[in-house]
């Protein structure tokens, strides 16, 4: 006969599951007039496909929620539904507001309930690999409340003193130690609850979500982050993110 009166083990770490919002509700003014950035083509296919997938190849990822420009969910809807995805991931289109912030919280919002692992990923970052995926979802199941992928820096950096007016000289003001930098990517990977929380604390000007979470006081760790999971700016990004496909290509062999 079972002994009811022990206490159950607690759910592993492992078991939580993981879903990733992709915030493309911006209009990617840097790359020149026409689609939204994360409709733009990237070798015939929308950069926001290629994002979709490159989150949807970790098998950890459940549910993929792609937060559309305001008046555009129907046409990323037929986006999705036009180009093949994997069949064990979910995919939902909702719609964005003015400010990625605002986009991302109603991205969380479109969340079950049954999810604990949250990733936020730029659509502008069509070229990041799986295991750089698997590597942030790792650290939050292993206890991060907030995990970022990041690059050493090649170059030294000043911090200035802006120009008074545009095309004047701006003054150095000091030299960080380029050791302790680091260039930030994303899937910022976190525990759900700690995201809510930052969402519904934080406000004012905020350049991505784990600096939300660093506001509230809470840890924010780093795992090594990849030279493929660039941010596709201006039109030069396009070109160094085609030549990556075509060597992904070759090595491939299709």
């Amino acid at each position: 006969m079972s002994d009811d009166s022990r206490p159950s083990r607690p759910e592993p770490r492992t078991a939580l599951r993981t879903a990733a919002v992709i915030p493309a509700a911006g209009r990617g003014v840097r790359l020149g007039p026409g689609a939204p950035k994360a409709l733009r083509a990237l070798n015939g296919t929308p950069m926001l496909i290629h994002a979709v997938r490159a989150l949807a190849a970790s098998r950890a990822v459940s549910l993929v929620v792609v937060v559309a420009p305001p008046d555009g969910a129907p046409e990323v809807k037929s986006l999705l539904d036009a180009h093949a995805l994997p069949d064990r991931t979910d995919f939902l289109v909702v719609p964005g507001g003015e400010s990625r912030q605002e986009s991302v919280r109603l991205g969380l919002e479109a969340l079950p309930p049954d999810y604990d692992i949250v990733l936020v990923h730029d659509a502008a970052r069509p070229l990041v690999p799986v295991d750089t995926v698997d590597a942030v979802i790792q650290a939050v199941r292993d206890g991060a409340p907030a995990v970022v992928p990041a690059l050493p820096l090649a170059d030294t950096v000043k911090e200035v003193e802006p120009a008074a007016a545009p095309g004047d000289p701006e003054p150095v003001l000091a030299t960080p130690e380029r050791a302790r930098l680091r260039a930030v990517q994303t899937p910022q990977g976190f525990d759900r609850r700690t995201l809510v929380r930052a969402h519904e604390t934080v406000t004012g000007n905020v350049t991505d979500d784990a600096g939300m979470v660093e506001q509230l006081g809470d840890r924010v760790v780093v795992v090594p982050g990849h030279e493929e999971a660039f941010k596709v700016t201006r039109p030069l990004d396009l070109v160094l993110a085609e030549a990556v496909l075509a060597r992904r290509r070759l090595n491939d062999g299709f």
